[in-house]
């Protein structure tokens, strides 16, 4: 009976440190954002010698870092390429920081992703056509940033998206008919000035599933 219990506990206590733990490649892309983004002078820092479960702002399942979630915690400086090796995140929440620079290419090969929230900071740069590749893709805040270039039509291909503000960058052209024809969007674009963005012309002012002002 005693062994029996002793091998519970021990089955128990290795799937407690399973959950926990997180492989090398994660922990180091976490690390690099950490160093990347003045993480000495974040709100709530991280303990570099602690287990990765314990860093404000991880979620872990199974072993996998699905989610992060550093919203307003005075991240300043540019994303590390290497965030790209967080390839199980499902959670992208980056939001109200003080980020520059453009969006790594690294990020649009996270299959898995389902909500990016990257407003209010400092990204330029243009959206990569390969954003059309975040198939899971549900939710994409990129306003109050500095984007610019032309609204990629490849976002035509994210049939799961339902919420998209683009708003207060600098994208020029037009929002194409067809991203305003995907029925469970709710889309918002205003200019950089807060004006009505310049919608295709055979799109209808009136689409109820869109906000231009």
């Amino acid at each position: 009976m005693r062994k029996l219990c002793f091998l519970f506990v021990l089955f128990a206590l290795s799937n407690s440190v399973f959950a926990d733990t997180v492989s090398d490649k994660e922990k180091y892309a976490l690390i690099k954002i950490y160093q990347a983004t003045n993480g000495g002078e974040w709100k709530i820092k991280w303990d570099l010698t602690s287990s990765v479960s314990a860093w404000f702002g991880v979620e872990i399942r199974n072993g996998q870092v699905v989610g992060l979630n550093l919203a307003g915690n005075n991240l300043k400086g540019e994303l590390p390429s290497t965030i790209g090796d967080l390839e199980h995140l499902e959670t992208l929440a980056l939001f109200n920081n003080e980020i520059e620079g453009s969006l790594p290419d690294s990020v649009y090969e996270i299959s898995t992703l389902r909500v990016l929230l990257l407003s209010n900071n400092k990204f330029s740069g243009s959206l990569s056509h390969k954003i059309g590749d975040l198939n899971f893709l549900e939710n994409l805040s990129l306003f109050d940033n500095n984007f610019h270039g032309e609204v990629p039509k490849e976002l035509e291909k994210l049939h799961h998206l339902s919420e998209m503000n683009l708003s207060y960058n600098k994208f020029k052209g037009s929002v194409s008919k067809k991203l305003t024809l995907l029925d469970a969007l709710n889309m918002t674009m205003l200019d950089e000035k807060g004006y009505p963005f310049l919608l295709d012309e055979n799109i209808e002012k009136d689409s109820s599933n869109i906000t231009v002002n």
